[in-house]
């Protein structure tokens, strides 16, 4: 009992997870990372990844010019999407599609995406996607694969350790640089396409993102998590979680997000306000501190998007200041909940 009075204890209440508290040290201030170095990158790479160093083999230098130039040529950009249009079909927009494959019947091919690196496979019409877990911090995959992507039982990526470098200019902006060329990333299928709790995403995507790999409704909200759009938490009816709801990313031409089971919008946030919305778009959450965070995301850029925590105006109980950001651009708002919704007024946005 005492144990579990002091872990309670311990725990941080709504209030201080929503709400900016004025005495609280607020640090904004965006601090490059430093680069990891190989010896660091094979320390901690996935224990399901062999890394095999090449004799020979296509550089990064040769194979980043060279796409470029590949999706440069519209007679070359037309055959790519003839060649990969039942992809297309099946996946929609949501990755970017190389490397096809026919292995029996089964079709592979190499799937990219804000998330990262996915094995696509279709069978019998069917289609599958499964999470690599390879960083784009540390890991470059050709974009042109020389060889067979499948053979033995293993899925095997021709690419290189990298590191991202600051590219002067305005405005300034990031990129590849090669710290390792010539490795082969090979991985047992088995591995790649596990999936324990037989809910459509494989086990390397639930533990890379905080699901439960062993639970196929994570929340436990009736909801599998394939079908969720929120898989992490369950939907409450709040008017902060319906503040949350109005300052989600909204994006045009896309009419249904069901149907797009691989496209989320990825959040840092321990707001349980911003927990327990209802969306219309797919979503994960991240801890705010990343030592909380899986490896995987730690490393990996994937949040686009934020809304902050909320700021009374102790001067009117009913107004509060809450602000959204994306790599772009942050706009700032006044909140006045009357009659049971929410006015919204932009005080304040900045664009880059």
């Amino acid at each position: 009992m005492t144990l579990f009075i002091s872990l309670f204890s311990c725990s941080k209440s709504v209030e201080d997870n929503c709400f900016i508290n004025p005495k609280d040290k607020i640090n904004n201030e965006y601090k490059e990372e430093r680069p990891y170095s190989v010896a660091q990158i094979l320390k901690h790479k996935p224990e399901y990844l062999e890394i095999v160093s090449l004799a020979k083999y296509r550089d990064f230098k040769k194979d980043s010019t060279e796409s470029r130039q590949f999706f440069r040529s519209e007679e070359m950009g037309k055959a790519h999407k003839e060649e990969f249009k039942i992809f297309k079909e099946k996946f929609h927009d949501e990755f970017e599609f190389s490397s096809r494959q026919e292995v029996g019947s089964t079709t592979y091919a190499l799937g990219s995406n804000r998330l990262g690196y996915w094995l696509l496979k279709i069978q019998d019409n069917k289609p599958s996607a499964y999470f690599l877990g390879l960083s784009f911090s540390h890991y470059y995959i050709n974009k042109i694969q020389e060889q067979p992507i499948v053979k033995d039982g293993f899925l095997q990526l021709e690419g290189s350790l990298v590191k991202f470098i600051e590219v002067g200019g305005l405005p300034v902006y990031h990129d590849y640089s090669a710290i390792e060329d010539g490795k082969l990333f090979k991985i047992n299928l088995k591995d790649v396409c596990r999936d324990s709790d037989n809910d459509g995403y494989n086990d390397i995507f639930e533990k890379s993102f905080g699901l439960n790999e062993n639970n196929k409704d994570t929340d436990g909200d009736g909801v599998d998590d394939f079908n969720d759009l929120n898989p992490m938490f369950k939907s409450e009816k709040n008017k902060f979680v319906q503040l949350y709801e109005m300052l989600l990313p909204q994006y045009s031409g896309i009419e249904n997000f069901k149907n797009l089971h691989y496209s989320f919008e990825v959040f840092s946030s321990d707001c349980d306000y911003f927990h327990q919305i209802d969306p219309s778009i797919r979503v994960l959450f991240l801890p705010e501190d990343k030592e909380k965070q899986s490896y995987y995301t730690r490393v990996t850029d994937v949040v686009n998007h934020g809304v902050s925590k909320l700021k009374r105006d102790h001067k009117a109980p009913d107004y509060y200041y809450i602000e959204t950001w994306g790599s772009s651009y942050s706009t700032e708002y006044s909140a006045a909940f009357k009659d049971g919704k929410w006015i919204l007024t932009n005080i304040g946005s900045i664009v880059i």
